[in-house]
């Protein structure tokens, strides 16, 4: 299956990392940043980690561990199907990976530049998985050139990362950039997870919301109208764990908080379908 990821900037191969940890099980996840994801971006999990087979093959293109028959299909439940991104991140990148299976007592190393294996050798790391990615875009220097500043990079990141947490709040997550840890979200609720990143504040604007239908259950919290913004950006809608863009569904919200709130301001709110 060729899904043909493109990785337009860092925050594209974070959002694919992420992923990966999520579906591999992981309980912590951390991702480290350094300027901006230019010259490092490195995501460690506690997830079930690779066998040196599947970790040699999952940089490969059509490569999935998803997928077992064609039943499963129609039934996706993880993140994503397919190994297309890894393979997009490996071609212009340096990448490292270390990744040991929970019931093996030694993992594999495995260094790879612009898509080619360069070394593979067994390593004595933690269960789970670490990929470092380096000098991104190394190779394709007018990708490089088309990146914004450190400051907007950032800010891609850290709203992939956001979006990540906010869906998964049983996950421990934490993101370092340059050294600095930006976020430190251990384990939690729904509620207590939105607190922990927008900030205490929020806590007595969240109005709680629950509704269930034959199609779809609905859950998670709106702002209060008090609690409304100028600018656009505590928007959150998930489907099953996954962040979506939505104008219909934004529009909808928006049009209940008619008569509440001015006509330039946004209503917040994160919500779950399932």
């Amino acid at each position: 299956i060729a899904a043909g990821e493109v990785i337009q900037r860092p925050a594209s191969a974070v959002k694919e990392m992420l992923e990966n940890s999520v579906d591999s099980g992981a309980t912590t996840i951390q991702l480290y940043v350094k300027n901006a994801g230019k010259t490092l971006l490195q995501v460690v999990d506690n997830g079930s980690g690779m066998s040196k087979e599947d970790a040699k093959m999952c940089f490969k293109r059509h490569a999935t561990s998803k997928i077992k028959t064609t039943k499963d299909l129609f039934a996706i439940t993880t993140m994503g199907f397919r190994g297309e991104a890894l393979a997009s991140i490996a071609a212009i990148s340096h990448v490292e990976i270390n990744t040991k299976l929970k019931s093996k007592e030694i993992g594999v190393h495995i260094n790879i530049e612009a898509g080619k294996i360069k070394k593979t050798e067994e390593s004595n790391c933690p269960e789970g998985t670490s990929i470092k990615i380096k000098n991104l875009f190394y190779n394709v220097p007018a990708r490089r050139k088309f990146l914004k500043s450190d400051n907007v990079e950032m800010r891609h990141i850290v709203e992939e990362f956001t979006r990540i947490s906010l869906a998964n709040s049983s996950i421990k997550m934490q993101i370092f950039h340059n050294n600095n840890e930006l976020m430190h979200l251990p384990e939690s609720n729904f509620r207590k997870r939105i607190v922990n990143i927008m900030g205490n504040k929020q806590n007595e604007l969240l109005v709680p919301m629950e509704e269930k239908t034959s199609l779809v259950n609905i859950t998670g919290f709106i702002g209060k109208p008090e609690s409304a913004k100028r600018t656009r950006g505590e928007q959150y809608i998930f489907v099953n764990q996954r962040f979506i863009k939505s104008n219909y569904l934004n529009h909808a919200i928006k049009k209940a908080f008619e008569d509440l709130i001015p006509d330039n301001y946004f209503p917040s709110y994160f919500i779950n379908l399932k």
